[in-house]
């Protein structure tokens, strides 16, 4: 293909911005005659990733960092030039409330799964049939290879309840926050299946392929970056590197439909205009995407993906009035304890330079599988759950100084059973029905921030690569 192409990126969140910054320098970089729309439908770019500041202190009201040994995040920080902005977690203890006692995460743990087995054993988190549940995993027989399977009936099998209900699940739900007896183990870790292919035995295969990792230091290290200033300098140092002789940013804008040409796309925008592209990426939700291509039956084949719903609140306090400020990052809860709180990062000893000197910053989640109607309660209302749990769990009496609620409703995608199989069907259906149309974002291919630029990176070498051919 020769002469001017125009590309449309739907959605501004971090998968979006990612395949326009990336299309951008790669145009720039191979002098293409191209040009690209970023459309995204609210007044703010970003998606999930919003900063707020208030008092001196920095609150993340939706992710808080990303993972490290996932590169594409720092990559991208890098060539906006924030590299000297990251910083890294503070690796104190990290705790996991069961019944009414916050235990410490045992040594050796990787996403709950033992690589060492005498912390396990010592733990006050197990009753004894328990361990003896868990040492089961070394006279297991060996299983079926299997397409897919859930992540709850995978680590069942392995490890018995207890581990699963009272430390892998209460790990997992702080990423997925779903129904662990639904989420596909493929579309989620894969690596475990390998390790149970490879070695038989779950703790095993974690014992040689990770365990070796702690043997080699005494020092715990950190596993997660996080931005000086807030992620969202993330977002305001992308968008500061468009170039508007390349990039043209649309916000609350809403792309209504899209129809396709002979070759090319027209776009049907809310406020009345007709975008024409030769190449697009849609980074939206599923439905969404359904929506603008409803004329098309195969979405239907992919079928809807299941989104939970979670709160979070940041609470401001003296650092006074936290009775039982313990050496730690925070906790998750098991959900055989009776609290409505899921989670509880120490954000003052975890991310030490988002909070003010003397103060202390807490931020829990709130609402958990049978529990989402909680993100429909009044700030007030939720305000006083994690209040009466933090008093309960950590003896904290005093109100906070403020308070800040966030509502994510419908905004964590669940990747059940099958979920790769379905994509691979969509993919091909739209290959051959929607040449030139890619989709991106946690609706796919994973949720964390290095996850969804990894699929903006995909994104826009698919779109070159389309344009080119």
């Amino acid at each position: 293909m020769r002469g001017a192409k125009h590309i449309v990126i739907v959605g501004g969140g971090i998968t979006g911005l990612t395949t326009t910054y990336y299309l951008q320098e790669a145009i720039k970089q191979k002098q293409l005659p191209y040009k690209v729309t970023l459309i995204e439908a609210t007044d703010k770019l970003g998606g999930k990733i919003e900063t707020y500041r208030k008092k001196g202190f920095t609150i993340e009201r939706g992710p808080d960092s990303f993972l490290i040994r996932k590169e594409a995040g720092a990559r991208l920080v890098q060539h906006v030039g924030l590299e000297e902005q990251l910083v890294k977690n503070d690796t104190g203890k990290a705790f996991v409330l069961v019944g009414n006692q916050l235990n410490e995460m045992p040594n050796g743990a990787f996403m709950g799964i033992p690589t060492q087995l005498s912390p396990f054993l010592k733990s006050n988190m197990f009753s004894f049939a328990g361990k003896l549940r868990m040492l089961g995993d070394f006279f297991l027989p060996k299983k079926e290879p299997k397409a897919d399977q859930s992540v709850g009936e995978f680590f069942r099998y392995h490890l018995g309840d207890e581990l699963l209900e009272n430390l892998i699940e209460p790990l997992l739900s702080g990423i997925y926050a779903g129904n662990i007896d639904k989420l596909s183990l493929m579309a989620t870790f894969p690596q475990f299946y390998n390790m149970e292919q490879s070695h038989r035995s779950l703790i095993k295969g974690a014992r040689q392929t990770i365990g070796d990792r702690w043997k080699q230091t005494t020092k715990k290290t950190s596993k997660f970056y996080s931005l000086k200033h807030g992620l969202q300098s993330l977002v305001e140092q992308i968008e500061k590197h468009f170039d508007p002789s390349i990039v043209q940013v649309m916000s609350s804008t809403k792309v209504k439909q899209i129809e396709k040409e002979e070759t090319n796309y027209h776009l049907l925008l809310d406020n009345g205009e007709v975008q024409a592209a030769h190449s697009l990426a849609l980074t939206t939700s599923v439905s969404q995407a359904k929506c603008m291509f409803n004329q098309f039956d195969f979405w239907d084949d992919f079928g809807e993906i299941k989104a939970t719903s979670v709160a979070n609140i940041a609470m401001a306090f003296d650092r006074g009035a936290i009775p039982q400020d313990i050496d730690g990052t925070g906790f998750v809860v098991s959900r055989n304890s009776d609290y409505r709180i899921t989670a509880c990062t120490w954000t003052h000893k975890k991310w030490p330079e988002t909070t003010p000197e003397n103060k202390a910053l807490l931020r829990c989640y709130v609402g958990r599988p049978g529990d989402e109607e909680v993100v429909q309660l009044s700030d007030e209302e939720i305000a006083s759950i994690a209040i009466n749990d933090l008093k309960k769990i950590m003896g904290i009496t005093d109100q906070p100084e403020f308070y800040v609620v966030t509502r994510w409703e419908k905004a964590m995608p669940q990747y059940e059973v099958g979920h790769l199989q379905r994509l691979d069907q969509l993919s091909r259906a739209m290959a051959e029905q929607l040449p030139g149309v890619f989709v991106a974002g946690n609706s796919y291919k994973g949720i964390g921030i290095p996850d969804c630029i990894s699929q903006g990176e995909q994104a826009m070498e698919d779109i070159l690569r389309y344009l080119q051919c």
